[in-house]
């Protein structure tokens, strides 16, 4: 990022570090997917596609990152263990959750058609994600055995529940009918008067999904004489277990106990309070301005493979815009975002009271799926070739002069980044190598740069506004008469999300728009 006198608002930056010897888990959950799964018809109480379509999620996930070594899901759950040595993203639990968050929802929006080809995404799905820090093996143990018994406990009531609703009960009935039953008396309703052995039911959903990587020889090529040359790798498997938290099941693969340890003792209860009280919370002080941030990883990768347009892709900032308009109407408490290139900051007002552990996954996991299915909206003619991600972490700003030099700071990069830039870029078209183009840049000043442009026939001052200083949105109040039109029974709302492409670093924007902060 360039050097600017605003870059003191770094400082209000913390560092959170799960630190070693902690074991690092992700758990990630879907958000609202009870209306999701009704709203796609998911069949009850168990839709094997939808779980199938979450397991080759995690897979992918397991490739992707090598440092994550086991994996656990069920329902609409994963929890994503990491190896115990790891030193991804210098565990840092913002980084870690949000990249495997952004990730997970990429391959799911990416993967909806292969798995539903005859079922319309209807809106775009999102993950929340949350950092357990086991402090040891048998934390890891008990967190393990926490989650595969909320597994075998919720399956079996909605396997009653909805049983009983297919006979005819309501569901409030069929609530009232099970409320203070045992797992005995469950399975003895189900065998009794449905006939069904519970215990014959699809392991997949009585005891959820694992994920190991063991090692295999695989052919990764062919020599001229036609012989295959063949390597060691680590290749992922779902299994289906009784007791993931059991020595018997542990101790039994060598890659488990490699990167993370062995069990020693078997355990048969849990406390939830007890594996809770290791969830890594980072408190964000309340009455400050908490700004998320979030960037786009590796993708100067990214743009290079989708032939984005350089020094600035027109369609793929409009994109970027796009998706921050859609986060920012799903979250009210977003009152100001400002945009540019990969990145994106959104202003929570300062007496906001969103959920604070989950709040910057739940952002980036919606930015993330959001880009996905509006991607066909402004590349028609371009495939999506690999799933895109992002990472995001919480700033907490104690007054609104640091939180405008905050947006000053990444305004004024933008400019710096985009003079450069261009520059860099007319450089390249001219003929020169990208070594030289540095090179020939390297200690030159705005004005120098300006004129440099100018031998190429470019006025800086009249390209894009969008290029030049990012993207600004807001909710906005309408004109009067608008207003007081929709005032009338059966109105809309008031306000409306704008874009705007101008000079925030300037207080006249901010005495034109005096509500955006305090609206």
């Amino acid at each position: 990022m360039a050097n600017s006198k605003y870059e003191y608002v770094k400082s209000y930056e913390v560092e959170d570090e799960v630190f070693l010897p902690n074991f690092i888990v992700v758990q990630i959950n879907g958000r609202g997917f009870k209306r999701f799964s009704q709203v796609h018809e998911f069949e009850k109480p168990n839709d094997e596609v939808a779980l199938n379509l979450m397991n080759s999620c995690a897979i992918c996930v397991s490739e992707e990152f090598p440092d994550v070594v086991f994996l656990y899901g069920f329902s609409d759950e994963y929890s994503f263990v990491f190896k115990k040595t790891s030193k991804f993203y210098q565990r840092r639990a913002s980084k870690v959750e949000s990249i495997i968050v952004s990730f997970f929802t990429s391959v799911y929006v990416m993967k909806w058609r292969e798995f539903f080809p005859h079922k319309e995404l209807r809106y775009s799905p999102s993950f929340h994600a949350q950092v357990i820090s086991c402090a040891s093996i048998e934390v890891l143990q008990s967190y393990l055995l926490w989650r595969q018994t909320n597994c075998h406990t919720n399956n079996l009531h909605k396997t009653c529940q909805w049983e009983l609703i297919k006979c005819g009960k309501t569901e409030s009935e069929a609530l009232e009918l099970l409320r203070g039953t045992s797992k005995e008396e469950k399975n003895d309703l189900l065998f009794r008067n449905f006939e069904i052995n519970y215990q014959k039911l699809n392991p997949m959903f009585r005891q959820g999904s694992c994920i190991l990587k063991t090692e295999v020889i695989d052919i990764v090529k062919h020599r001229e004489n036609g012989s295959p040359v063949r390597r060691l790798r680590k290749k992922s498997s779902i299994v289906h277990s009784k007791n993931i938290a059991g020595k018997c099941f542990w101790n039994n693969h060598t890659g488990l106990l490699k990167e993370l340890g062995s069990f020693t003792n078997d355990i048969g209860k849990v406390e939830p309070d007890y594996v809770r009280s290791f969830q890594f919370k980072k408190i964000l002080m309340p009455s400050t301005w908490i700004v998320i941030r979030i960037d786009g990883c590796h993708f100067h990768r990214f743009s290079d493979v989708h032939e984005f347009v350089k020094p600035n892709d027109k369609q793929a900032l409009n994109l970027m815009n796009a998706c921050a308009v859609a986060v920012v109407k799903e979250f009210p408490d977003i009152v100001f975002s400002y945009g540019v290139s990969d990145e994106y900051s959104f202003v929570l007002k300062k007496d906001s009271h969103f959920y604070q552990s989950e709040i910057v996954s739940a952002i980036v996991s919606l930015f993330t799926s959001k880009y996905i299915t509006k991607w066909k909206d402004f590349f028609h003619q371009k495939e999506l070739k690999y799933p895109p991600y992002f990472d995001g972490r919480a700033v907490c700003y104690p007054s609104v002069e640091i939180l405008r030099d905050y947006l000053t700071w990444r305004q004024v990069d933008c400019h710096i980044n985009n003079q450069y830039n261009t520059c860099f870029w007319e450089l390249v078209k001219s003929g020169k190598s990208k070594s030289e183009a540095q090179n020939f840049l390297k200690g030159t000043q705005t004005g120098d740069k300006e004129k440099l442009l100018k031998q190429f026939g470019i006025d800086y001052h009249k390209l894009p506004a969008m290029f030049r200083q990012g993207s600004s949105i807001f909710w906005d109040k309408e004109d009067i008469t608008m207003m007081q039109e929709k005032e009338k029974p059966g109105g809309n709302s008031l306000k409306r999300v704008i874009v705007e492409h101008c000079n925030i670093i300037e207080p006249s924007f901010w005495a034109a728009h005096p509500t955006i902060l305090y609206r």
